[in-house]
């Protein structure tokens, strides 16, 4: 397989390194063959050309590579005029590839932290449409702001449907076994939430075996750290997701173990929650746990699932056994390279 790399700022080139040495392994336990690609993107990139990802990237993810790895992108000093960052990637790979459901695991490792019970779910958002449709396109003066939030049935029905495909895929709910999907709307508010709802209601009476579950979005927010075990998956909107996905991190020991996928119907693009964390990097301090289980959720898509099951149960064991600790802000005792050591032994 052939994937392509970005290894972003900030602390992103030592995850992505981590990433790579740890993928390049386990594939080669496995017997696949693996080529690593190099694709310029994030804010060194603007700097240096005006844009945020190398000329022609789009096509070549398109064409040339299986998927692609991404690491955490963007420093908050690099700014476009309007005072937008620049160097961050969300609207060029998500629009430009139309991936559009964010896949976004909330799972509590062994070892990390205590809870009253498991935490697995998945929130599923909505990734090209939405509130951050309006991204550099919203207008303003010195008076007044206005972004706009757009939903189209299109949209809504392919995101809803991957969220049930999704449940099914699963083996349900950890606090009953129950395959559900949530629908994470303010319907009672909004009239583009009136419609994602009802449109999840027409696409769930084709998912009889799947229950069919709803909340607000502040709802949401307050059972997803009072009652995670009742959630399996979750649908919603971009800009909501995108906030309830830190929320959930923030449940099961920081954004430093949260992976994510882009996925489209053409090609994927695979990148940790988190940002680019520039204070801590080259010191050896990141958690490169997120963009390891990133790796894995590469290789279950692209169909290496039991090489992403390798990866993922090494992590695993690195915690569950104590070779990985977090200090109480996130960062491994151990450092960035020792959390590599730690998994790589595990394989």
């Amino acid at each position: 397989m052939r994937i392509a790399c970005i290894d972003g700022d900030g602390i992103g080139p030592e995850l992505v390194d981590s990433a790579r040495e740890v993928l390049a392994a386990a594939a080669e336990a496995d017997g696949l063959t693996v080529e690593f690609g190099s694709e310029s993107a994030g804010a060194g990139t603007y700097l240096r050309t005006g844009e945020p990802l190398a000329a022609g990237a789009l096509e070549r993810f398109r064409t040339e590579y299986d998927a692609v790895l991404k690491g955490p992108v963007g420093l908050p000093d690099v700014r476009k005029p309007d005072g937008t960052e620049a160097g961050v990637l969300g609207g060029v790979l998500r629009n430009g590839l139309d991936t559009y459901a964010n896949v976004r695991p909330v799972r509590l490792l062994p070892g990390v932290r205590e809870a009253a019970g498991p935490i697995d779910y998945v929130i599923v958002r909505e990734n090209t449409e939405g509130l951050y449709l309006s991204r550099g396109s919203g207008v303003r003066n010195d008076r007044a702001a206005s972004d706009q939030l757009l939903m189209t049935r299109v949209g809504v029905e392919r995101i809803v449907r991957f969220a049930f495909e999704t449940a099914r895929a699963r083996t349900g709910a950890p606090a009953d076994g129950v395959r559900r999907v949530t629908c994470v709307d303010k319907s009672n508010v909004l009239r583009s939430f009136a419609f994602f709802r009802d449109i999840f209601h027409e696409v769930a009476a084709d998912y009889p075996d799947v229950e069919a579950d709803h909340r607000y979005t502040d709802a949401a927010a307050h059972d997803l750290v009072a009652n995670p075990g009742h959630f399996d998956v979750l649908v919603t909107e971009n800009f909501v997701g995108d906030m309830l996905s830190d929320l959930g991190a923030a449940t099961v020991g920081g954004l430093g173990t949260c992976p994510a996928g882009n996925i489209g119907e053409r090609t994927a693009y695979f990148e940790p929650v988190h940002g680019s964390a520039p204070s801590i990097a080259g010191q050896d301090l990141a958690n490169p746990t997120s963009q390891l289980l990133t790796a894995a959720m590469l290789l279950d898509h692209v169909g290496a699932t039991g090489t992403a099951r390798r990866i993922t149960g090494a992590v695993e064991a690195a915690y569950a056994e104590g070779a990985v600790r977090l200090n109480p802000h996130g960062t491994p005792t151990c450092g960035t390279k020792g959390v590599t050591a730690a998994v790589l032994s595990r394989l």
